[in-house]
């Protein structure tokens, strides 16, 4: 499983992101830049060892109502080519060096993992802890094998989120703005393939619950 280094980030990914939201069709904030903080997630395995892999749900503080996005990440020791326009930046981590941050949407890598997992055939790990799985991601999945060797992720978004076609009549929705629902685990539409779903602790101490991806039929 991934290791985690407790390390410097200049900028940090918040840094990254304050600028970055703002760009995509999804956000919710006004003119004024948000101020995010880190409220929870999870990553996935790179069984190559080479990409970092993070959900992370990013909360404006400053919006009505704290809007809670899930920012889909993926970091790299080099350029991934063909994916300029993905690009959210570069930072200097204090032990790999310069890497490179992409939405993650538009990374082969995370894609595959990320349907390996709700296949069943991945683990989610903790976010912040070494070699630790995380067992209160749940995921579903009914359906034919995926199939995502070589997949190359042709990702739109739009006012309600990010969508991947997966495969021939399947799309996968990635819920960037999490909508917190009372049902614990969080359970997918009667009309979904599969879904991901989780997690994370509120500002008053409880924990809000929300599905952060979606499988369904085109």
């Amino acid at each position: 499983m991934a290791v985690i280094h407790n390390t410097t980030l200049k900028p940090t990914k918040l840094e990254l992101l304050t600028d970055w939201l703002p760009t995509r069709p999804w956000y919710r904030g006004g003119p004024d830049a948000p101020v995010l903080e880190k409220s929870g997630g999870f990553r996935l395995d790179d069984p190559e060892g080479e990409v970092g892999i993070e959900f992370m749900v990013a909360t404006d503080t400053a919006s009505p109502g704290r809007t809670a996005y899930l920012a889909v990440l993926t970091y790299r020791g080099a350029p991934l080519e063909g994916a300029e326009h993905a690009l959210i930046g570069t930072m200097e981590h204090g032990v790999l060096g310069k890497r490179w941050v992409y939405d993650g949407c538009h990374d082969p890598v995370l894609v595959t993992e990320l349907l390996a997992l709700i296949e069943g055939r991945a683990q989610a790990v903790a976010q912040s802890i070494s070699d630790t799985p995380d067992h209160d991601v749940i995921r579903t999945y009914t359906g034919s094998p995926l199939g995502a060797a070589g997949f190359t992720p042709e990702p739109a978004d739009d006012e309600d989120g990010t969508r991947i076609p997966v495969r021939e009549g399947a799309v996968l929705h990635v819920h960037r703005v999490l909508a917190s629902v009372a049902e614990n685990p969080p359970l997918p539409p009667q009309d979904a393939l599969g879904h991901v779903a989780t997690g994370w602790p509120g500002p008053d101490g409880t924990r809000l619950q929300a599905l952060f991806m979606t499988l369904r039929t085109a």
